[in-house]
């Protein structure tokens, strides 16, 4: 009996035992590693921070074009190619820019008295054109298209050029970077907390607005006329940055 508690296979197993139990409470008293502890203690604050930029507009863009009424659709759009080519041909003389057709059309006409079924009076046509302009050229450029054949102005933009918007964008995104990173230490400084590295970077936007046509109306100037005023404005860039800030 007692030679048989004392067997080596008998010794061996009750080591075996006791060195699992050292080895699951050493596991126990070290916990989990550092790099464990340091995600779980891992805190983060997000800010969104917004940046204004307002520039002058120094260029003007202008929708303006020939329309003709008519008895047969011939006549009309043969008239309305003969206007609108001297007006293009005005234009491409003139220091314009971005000229481009923006609508051809022609339609017909309609009368409706007492009631009755329609009846064909004739045809309208009309051919548009967009293009941009130094602002303070705009005026008399305007007065000469309609002395050449235009005979509707739909509208005017003012814009910024293209450089003075680009250059504003960054001004705009570095306003709103620091507008986010000032909103951060505000708020961590009044809990009393100390900020970290800056975990991530998010630009949501910094782009100009696009150009609103504002109606604008005139009229074919005589000799003594004064030139038609066009007064620019500002354009304003606006941007936004967020930041993921660990403390």
């Amino acid at each position: 009996m007692n030679s048989i508690l004392r067997s080596p296979d008998r010794i061996n197993f009750r080591s075996l035992i006791a060195a699992l139990c050292l080895t699951l409470t050493l596991v126990s008293f070290v916990g989990p590693g550092p790099a464990a502890a340091q995600e779980q203690r891992l805190r983060t604050l997000t800010v969104t921070g917004r940046g204004i930029e307002v520039i002058p507009t120094t260029q003007t863009q202008v929708r303006l074009g020939v329309e003709v009424q008519g008895k047969t659709a011939a006549a009309v759009q043969q008239e309305v190619a003969r206007r609108s080519s001297a007006v293009v041909e005005l234009l491409r003389s003139r220091p314009v820019e971005k000229l481009e057709t923006s609508g051809i059309s022609l339609n017909p006409t309609y009368s409706y008295e007492n009631n009755q079924q329609r009846q064909l009076t004739g045809y309208i046509g009309t051919n548009t054109v967009t293009f941009r302009i130094n602002t303070q050229s705009a005026g008399t450029l305007l007065d000469d298209a309609v002395k050449a054949g235009a005979t509707r102005i739909d509208g005017v933009s003012f814009v910024a050029a293209e450089s003075a918007i680009e250059s504003a964008r960054k001004q705009a995104l570095k306003k709103a970077t620091q507008d986010a990173q000032s909103q951060a230490d505000a708020v961590l400084s009044a809990l009393n907390l100390k900020g970290g590295e800056i975990l991530s970077i998010q630009v949501n936007g910094a782009s100009a607005p696009p150009p609103v046509y504002r109606q604008f109306a005139t009229r074919a100037a005589s000799a003594a006329d004064a030139t038609t005023p066009v007064v620019g404005g500002e354009q304003q860039i606006e941007a936004s940055v967020t930041l993921q800030i660990s403390y």
